[in-house]
């Protein structure tokens, strides 16, 4: 499975939907490439630190000053404690060895494997209250059917800080068990 262009003509990872029900939905996502990026504090200045790094690369900061299209989602998860790791998604197409070499050593490319995602969607300013009665909505959407959470919460963003907060699409998402 590769990316594909289908929100607001960004690439995202390819993903089926096995189901949807009450406001949620089981995705099976396909293999895809990301730079990531792993930022200690609180999950706001995190995800404002990881993107900077990582919009540097992508818009040049690299060994080759080439720019790299821009995809969806920007992801943030969880890394023990206190700390975050900040993805993007690199193009369909592209492996960590055609990619030019970032001149932030931080970065790194790491090749997601397919996985099974329970995914909420909603709109507003992704606050970190937001983010946490969203998780705690879809946990319990995932315990009353008997599914088992194997990693997460992750967080998806797909629109600019411009956007407006009724028009922005975020998403919670839990990498679930086998059976």
């Amino acid at each position: 499975m590769n990316g594909v262009i289908d929100y607001k003509g960004y690439e995202q990872p390819h993903y089926q939907v096995e189901s949807a029900d009450a406001g949620a939905e089981i995705r099976q996502y396909g293999s895809h490439l990301v730079a990531e990026v792993a930022m200690r504090g609180d999950r706001s200045t995190a995800i404002t630190r990881g993107f900077r790094v990582l919009a540097r690369y992508i818009f040049g900061g690299n060994a080759q000053s080439r720019k790299i299209e821009m995809t969806v989602p920007v992801s943030q998860l969880p890394e023990g404690s206190d700390g975050w790791v900040v993805r993007f998604m690199m193009p369909a197409g592209m492996s960590a060895g055609t990619l030019p070499v970032p001149n932030d050593s931080r970065i790194r490319f790491v090749t997601v494997p397919p996985s099974r995602q329970a995914v909420r969607r909603f709109s507003g300013w992704p606050t970190s209250n937001l983010l946490q009665r969203q998780s705690g909505e879809l946990a319990q959407w995932i315990d009353a059917r008997g599914l088992t959470i194997r990693e997460g919460p992750f967080y998806y963003f797909y629109d600019s800080p411009m956007t407006l907060p009724w028009q922005r699409r975020n998403e919670v998402a839990f990498r679930l068990g086998e059976g």
